[in-house]
């Protein structure tokens, strides 16, 4: 077929890969007679890509696919071929043609220099983007957009990269690439020129000139759901403030919407794709100027799904979408969509349409005619879905865009057609530009047949009717508008000698041989774009496997060119009497050769022109509105009734409206419109039809009570994340399980699903990354499964039964794709028993590959968020040899691409653990008796664990790899093994997972390494963890105190406890800020029963609960009481005395209680973020609530009470819903009138509120505001970047906090010598001492004062010294006026205040009133002043060694401590001793000044309400 477009092979996997194949080279031609077309053969050892014509000409280009990459082009259309000589073979890597441009085209290289060519490939030049061509997955094909309306206004895209890791990236060129392209934007993912399509427009020409969307990544490796779409004006240009020129797509229509995965223009549209987090659901949103956003809305029965949702070739006035009805991947079905004129309704056109895995459709307009078009049906689609049976399928045919569907005949024979799920050749599969001819594959029948069984069929009335031609399979193409049609047979084998062609629509085909008893096995058959051409190229394999091009000329089979007798005028549609009759409200006429003429057109590159006369409307031209379904002769109301804004604002069910009748226009019908009425005029409708449910909102809590009978002890619990969805069964810790029981109301009513009654479901799994899918496992092979939260259930049979006495869970999935399984099951072969891991790509429906024997484990580690491995890669342990013994036979690592089979990776593992980008590997060194860290990106090589010096991990020893989300790996090592008292320390690494620096150590863990390490959740770098104090003592229990972190683990403080308690008395103990004798502790994730209840929620930005004490250490959770922070642990406040439950709700702005394992009634609750709060009465008895739950994401104004009333569990579902029907609302242009503002975590050792370089600001609910949060918050809603300080940076690999918080070189390691950097360099005049410090992998900090390469004192080079004097002394003067003259100001201001101080010193008068206020700043300070002289004249001793650091001090830089042995810090003790405050940390910017070993403790006083500390 033509090469506009790209195919695939049909069935047969090599075919998948020679169809991307096109033309081949070189040029011996063979001439035949005047009756036949000429034929030239060119032969190749490399195979060529798909050929790429030059719009409006006979001039292809093709590469080879195999280096070297030689680009040839035909000026003749492949009669001849040039190599072009102006490329590096070895350099070209992609061509490109410009969409717009006919004399443009590109060849990319890997790199950033690629060629370019202005007139169809004569003279090729270079050209500059300045950035790698991408090879992120997503833009492979796709690395140029094209402005429509101006040619060299190119965006490319490309991608920086450092080290393994790189990010895509946008630039731009407004010239054609004359010059270097210019950078438009880091951190995109895609972006497009708003006017991408010739009929697209803003409505504004300099908007369509300059305005380009782009969707933006939060990070490097961030997750697509915190994707945001961007559009500017001005090419994203940097502003003053460090900020870009753009602003967020409203996508909403009144706000922005994250997690944007795709932008797609088709026609008068763009599209932008959505996803949530862990949700197979997307949405979809459409414009038709780039300012006006509506989401798409479909049918209430059908959900757009990931993978499961195809935008079909669309026309000028709608667009046309196949969403996948069927839960069956292996077999998938569809429902075909039509939407409404701007494309944000739709409706269904035809249901069960065949698709494929690859989400192609049989789906296929006929080129150039309005409103015909074919789909392939599937007829038995009850039993595919129930029964897995094989499809039968019948195709159909439109001519009134979908409205009715007829079958199509041949002889009054029904014939069935291959279409695009069974792609033969490159192009479209049945029709051209030729008018009304269309070509087709199939069977006559009652469904169609294999490939192999197919015909060819030709109609030359655009489907109405079909002849059938030539037996067998056949590759085809149109010619000169349709004058030739020319096949080649289908065939596996190199044994094709001859081509057909017809020369009167199909009637009568004549054969020629190719020449030289050439035998082939052809690839793909194509033509120019407009299918105007005399010459069509063929490429194929030959049978001595080399490869070759054929050029097919038909220019001298007729030397007659048609004369206009030769023409006949042809209609679209014709009724039964031969009358031309309408289509879609038109009539179409065009001017086509006659059948019988022997002669050609010969009008190369010109398309036939049609003539159009519009008719007047009928019933035919109307189809069904929105959510109104087609019944005999009427639409009848399906769904929700659209209603205006204007229309039934009052509360009076009885007031009308006019609204649809049921009927609408077909989306691009032209007719004309008649007197009276049609079906489309509107009627009258009650607003009662069309209003939602009256709100419920009547100030009240309401409680809805379920009893679950039966002798049972607890829940099993399973929120489907953001859904109402809960699956849950009660279970007894003797005697088993319940059912199980699934809510769609949020715990109001629960219901078994049939196909789940009485099964022994033995485990319920989630899929870990699409929270809709949940699967159950039973105690035989039998799995059942939901992909829609238990609206539906599904089974599949596992290849084996489950190994019950294995821990994990036998079913790994992937990230990307929700129907690849791993199932790890027991195999036997007598007694000998061994896990087998299989690979199901269909959710279970066929398990064709068994990926490994004897396996520990087998995981997907490729994902799309890594380009740096393959997306289908499995990583799997296994033993060496295939049995069971240990001896000699070790765990290796193995992993598998999509391209090979498995390799070794390691030897001697003992677990491996994915967590983010990295894959932590455990390896045993035997001979040492150690256990090592190994950790790899890509899965293929492994870097060892850099451990601080003398840290060695005995074998017996374990590891846990924590909660690592900000880019380098959180590693708790054992330190401590006796049974009840594990500690261990953690480690964190590099960005590449390698080199380790001690975080914190004496980290609590319990006897199965569980960690007392916790993230808040939301917020960046903020995390909990509780150390052990006596780690000393073998004799007592562990003592424990909790820590908190707001830099990622580089520094730690303790908790500040609250001055009083609920009860407004003080505590045993006070501290401020919190320290090693009073701070509060919280008990941790290893005292949790659930191991998912968590400190904080991700929606409610700065909130966290935690039970526990005020004290010296952690004491019994019995005595505990209940604390919350609103600031992310700055400030902490008792809510409650002794232990509860807690639960966030409405995003952070409803916040629920309840006492744990106590007889109650009642639960507490506050609607301002604990400032206030109310009790609510739940029940008219008292119960014990054992949790309280809301969806993970907090967004419901519901909550589900858990408990036991008795021997009887319960759940109450508690709305808070009915307290207000007030959405929010968000008015950025007026903070006092919105109902939110803006709020931004602060860093306790940063007055800024920075955190890792930058400050977040986030939206939350004003407390004072009665209203409930109508729609998800953005997480950030902006963010400014920071200056660089001292809190973005950590100790350097091999150095560590000492107890005064320096970074200091760890015991015991030789330190380096900073004099090599003289000697590498003998005209360096200066060296700088060793830092102790890296950057943390977080921070996106830039420039600022801070630069740990400059902190520390300059030393002289030897031999450099008076060099070194010359650059840095300070003169004589300076420090004459830097010491005489403040004392000499000190001393004037002082015998000032002397002389009008009336009371004069040392004397007390009482009764009298002074005449100078001693609180005046002209007494006040002038004092202050005096006391200065007597700090200065002390300080003279010193001036002379650093009268630098004093001036550096008397602007309020705040000071830190060196010496000689380089040691550096932030003046905070990690050891015991006291904190400093936060206020005292406040004087300065962070910036350090060297503080003289002479100068003493500075902290040595009680100053600021501290004690003195503790050496």
């Amino acid at each position: 077929m033509r090469s506009s477009g790209s195919g695939c092979a049909a069935t047969r996997a090599r075919l998948s890969v020679l169809l991307l194949l096109a033309t081949l080279l070189s040029a011996v031609s063979t001439v035949y007679a005047k009756d036949e077309p000429k034929i030239a053969v060119k032969k190749l050892k490399s195979p060529p890509t798909n050929p790429s014509y030059f719009s409006g000409s006979n001039i292809v280009l093709f590469q080879e696919t195999e280096s070297p990459r030689t680009l040839w082009r035909s000026p003749d259309g492949g009669a001849t071929w040039d190599e072009v000589k102006d490329i590096d073979p070895e350099k070209s890597f992609a061509l490109v043609m410009h969409k717009y441009d006919p004399d443009r085209a590109y060849v990319l290289t890997r790199d950033h220099v690629h060629w370019k060519t202005a007139d169809k490939g004569k003279t090729w030049k270079e050209f500059d983007t300045d950035a790698l061509t991408s090879d992120f997955s997503y833009s492979m094909g796709r690395w140029m957009d094209f402005h429509a309306d101006d040619p060299d206004k190119i965006l490319f895209t490309g991608m920086k990269c450092e080290g393994p890791f790189c990010e895509e990236t946008t630039m731009y060129t407004t010239d054609g690439f004359g010059e270097k392209a210019k950078l438009l934007r880091a951190s995109t993912q895609n972006c497009v020129w708003a006017k991408s399509s010739p009929i697209f427009t803003t409505g504004d020409s300099d908007l369509d000139a300059d305005r380009i969307l782009c969707i933006v990544r939060s990070g490097m490796f961030s997750p697509p759901d915190e994707n945001r779409l961007f559009f500017s004006d001005t090419y994203f240009k940097a502003l003053d403030d460090d900020k870009l020129d753009e602003k967020e797509a409203k996508l909403t229509g009144t706000g922005p919407v994250q997690g944007v995965t795709s932008l797609l223009e088709v026609q008068k549209f763009l599209l932008a794709a959505t996803s949530s987090p862990s949700k197979a659901e997307m949405a979809l949103f459409v414009t038709d100027d780039t300012k006006t956003w509506h989401r798409a809305i479909f049918p209430q029965d059908h959900e757009l799904l990931q993978t499961a949702y195809t935008v079909l070739e669309s026309t000028n006035y709608s667009l046309q979408i196949d969403v996948r009805s069927s839960k069956r991947t292996s077999a998938p079905i569809g429902t075909l969509l039509t939407s409404n004129s701007n494309g944000t309704y739709f409706t269904r056109n035809i249901e069960h349409t065949n698709r494929n895995s690859f989400a192609n459709v049989d789906f296929e307009k006929v080129t150039g005619i309005q409103g015909i078009f074919l789909v392939n049906q599937v007829e038995n689609w009850e039993e595919v879905e129930k029964e897995g049976a094989p499809k039968k399928l019948r195709t159909k045919i439109t001519f009134d865009d979908g409205r009715t569907f007829e079958e199509i005949e041949s002889d009054d024979d029904t014939i069935h057609l291959h279409s695009i799920t069974e792609l033969s050749n490159a192009g479209p599969v049945f029709s051209s530009p030729a008018p009304g001819l269309v070509m087709g594959n199939g069977n006559r029948g009652k469904s169609l047949k294999k490939f192999t069984e197919s015909s060819l069929f030709v109609s030359d009335d655009a489907g109405r009717t079909w002849t059938e031609g030539p037996k067998g399979p056949h590759k085809y193409e149109f010619g000169d508008q349709g004058s030739i049609l020319l096949a080649v047979k289908y065939s596996e084998e190199s044994d094709v000698e001859e081509i057909k062609y017809s020369l009167d629509h199909g009637k009568k085909w004549e054969t020629t041989k190719l020449p030289d008893d050439l035998s082939i096995l052809p690839w793909t058959l194509t033509t120019t774009q407009d299918s105007t051409s005399l010459k069509f190229l063929l490429t194929a394999q030959t049978d001595s496997k080399e490869f070759c091009v054929v050029s097919i000329d038909f220019e001298g089979l007729h030397e007659s060119t048609c004369k206009q007798s030769d023409m006949e005028e042809w209609y679209a549609r014709k009724d039964d009497d031969g009358n031309p009759s309408c289509i879609m409200g038109q009539i179409q006429k065009f001017e086509r050769r006659k059948k019988s003429a022997e002669c050609f057109i010969k009008k190369e590159f010109k398309e036939p022109v049609t003539e159009t006369s519009y008719c007047d409307c009928t019933d035919a031209d109307f189809e069904c509105d929105f959510n109104f379904l087609r019944d005999g002769d009427e639409c009848k109301l399906a769904g929700p009734l659209l209603v205006s804004e204007e229309d039934c604002k009052a509360d009076d069910p009885e007031a009308t409206f006019k609204g649809s009748s049921g009927w609408r226009l077909i989306p691009g019908n032209k007719c004309k419109r008649t007197k009276g009425d049609q079906r489309d005029k509107q009627k009258e409708w009650k607003c009662s039809d069309a209003k939602s449910p009256p709100s419920e909102s009547n100030g009240e809590i309401s409680a809805t009570f379920t009893g679950f009978s039966g002798d049972f002890d607890q829940f099993e619990k399973l929120y489907l994340d953001d859904d109402k969805t809960i699956i849950a069964r009660p279970i007894s810790v003797f005697d088993g399980a319940g059912d199980v029981f699934i809510s769609h109301d949020h715990g109001r009513t629960w219901k078994t699903p049939k196909e789940l009654e009485g099964k022994d479901i033995l485990a319920i799994v989630p899929h870990t990354y699409f929270k809709n899918m949940v699967f159950f496992l039973t105690t035989k092979r039998d799995v059942f499964y939901t992909t829609d939260r238990g609206k539906s259930i599904d089974s599949f049979k596992a290849p084996d039964p489950l190994d019950r006495g294995r821990d994990e869970s036998p079913l790994s999935f992937h990230p990307d794709q929700p129907d690849w399984l791993i199932w790890h099951g027991q195999k036997c072969t007598g007694d000998n028993c061994y896990l087998e891991a299989s690979l199901s790509k269909d959710r279970g429906d066929h398990w064709p590959t068994t990926i490994k024997r004897y396996v520990d484990r087998c995981e997907f580690t490729g994902s799309k968020a890594y380009r740096f491995r393959d997306e289908s890669q499995i990583l799997c342990s296994a033993r060496k040899h295939e049995n069971k013994d240990v001896e000699g036979n070790p765990l290796q690592l193995l992993y598998k691409n999509s391209t090979n089979g498995f390799e070794v990776a390691l030897d001697h593992i003992i677990k491996f653990a994915l967590m983010a980008e990295f894959i932590v590997v455990a390896s045993e060194n035997a001979t040492e008796g150690t256990l090592s860290a190994l950790s790899s990106l890509d899965g293929k090589t492994y870097a060892p664990a850099n451990f601080p010096h003398n840290f060695q991990v005995p074998l017996k020893n374990s590891y846990t790899v924590l909660d690592s989300s900000t880019h380098a790996v959180n590693l708790f090592v054992a330190t401590e093994l006796e049974d009840s008292r594990h500690y261990g320390s953690i480690l964190k690494s590099t960005s590449d997972g390698t080199s380790y620096v001690m975080s914190i150590s004496g980290v609590n863990a319990d006897d199965g390494w569980f960690v007392d390490f916790e993230k808040m959740l939301g917020l960046e770098g903020v995390v909990v963890v509780n150390t052990v104090t006596n780690q000393d003592s073998d004799s007592e229990p562990k003592n424990l105190q909790t820590k908190i972190s707001h830099s990622d683990g580089a520094q730690w403080s303790f908790l500040p406890p609250p001055a009083t308690d609920t009860e407004g008395k003080a505590y045993s103990c006070s501290s401020r800020d919190g320290d090693a004798f009073c701070a509060l502790h919280l008990h941790g994730y290893t005292e949790r029963t659930d191991r998912r209840k968590a400190f904080s929620s991700e929606s409610a930005i700065g909130l966290m609960f935690g039970i526990g004490n005020v004290g010296p250490i952690l004491g019994d959770a019995k005595d505990a009481d209940t604390f919350m922070t609103q600031d992310a642990g700055l400030s902490w406040t008792e809510v409650k005395k002794g232990s509860w439950t807690w639960s966030f709700g409405d995003q952070g702005s409803i916040i629920v209680l309840a006492q744990r394992n106590t007889k109650t009634k009642s639960v507490t609750y506050s609607l301002d973020r604990g400032a206030s709060w109310h009790e609510q009465q739940f029940y008219e008895s008292e119960v014990i609530i054992s949790d309280i739950t809301t969806l993970p994401s907090g967004s419901t104004q519901s909550f589900v009470l858990w408990g036991n009333k008795g021997k009887e569990l319960f759940t109450i579902n508690l709305d808070f819903s009915g307290l207000t029907d007030k959405p929010c609302v968000h008015d950025e242009n007026d903070p006092e009138k919105s109902d939110y503002e803006l709020w931004s975590p602060q860093h306790p050792l940063q007055p800024n509120g920075c955190l890792f370089g930058h400050k977040n600001w986030y939206l939350r609910k004003k407390n004072d505001r009665k209203c409930y949060n109508d729609g998800e918050l953005q997480k950030v809603y902006s963010s400014d970047t920071c200056e660089c300080t001292r809190e973005d940076y950590e100790c350097a690999f091999n150095h560590e906090l000492d107890s005064h918080n320096y970074c200091t070189l760890i015991e015991g390691l030789p330190a380096g010598d900073p004099e090599q950097e003289c000697r590498d360099n003998p005209e360096a005049v200066e060296y700088h001492e060793p830092t102790g410090l890296r950057r943390i992998p977080l921070s996106t900090c830039k420039g600022g004062n801070f630069d740990p390469e400059r902190v520390f004192k300059l030393r002289p080079c030897p031999g450099h010294e008076e060099e070194f004097e010359e650059r840095h002394g300070v003169s004589g003067v300076t420090i004459f006026f830097a010491v005489v003259f403040p004392i000499a100001f000190a001393a004037l201001v002082g015998w000032w205040v002397y002389r009008n101080w009336q009371g004069k010193f040392g004397q007390i008068r009482l009764g009298e009133q002074s005449s100078l206020d001693n609180d005046s700043p002209w007494v006040k300070y002038p004092i202050i002043a005096v006391s200065a002289v007597v700090a200065v004249v002390g300080a003279l001793p010193l001036v002379a060694s650093s009268i630098w650091r004093t001036v550096t001090s008397a602007f309020g830089k705040l000071r830190s401590r060196g010496d000689n042995g380089g040691r550096y810090s932030w003046l905070r003790s990690n050891g015991p001793r006291r904190f400093t405050t936060r206020d005292s940390f406040a004087r300065g910017r962070g910036d350090y000044a060297i503080v003289d070993e002479d100068e003493g403790e500075l902290l040595g006083d009680d100053s600021d309400d501290e004690a003195q500390g503790h050496n």
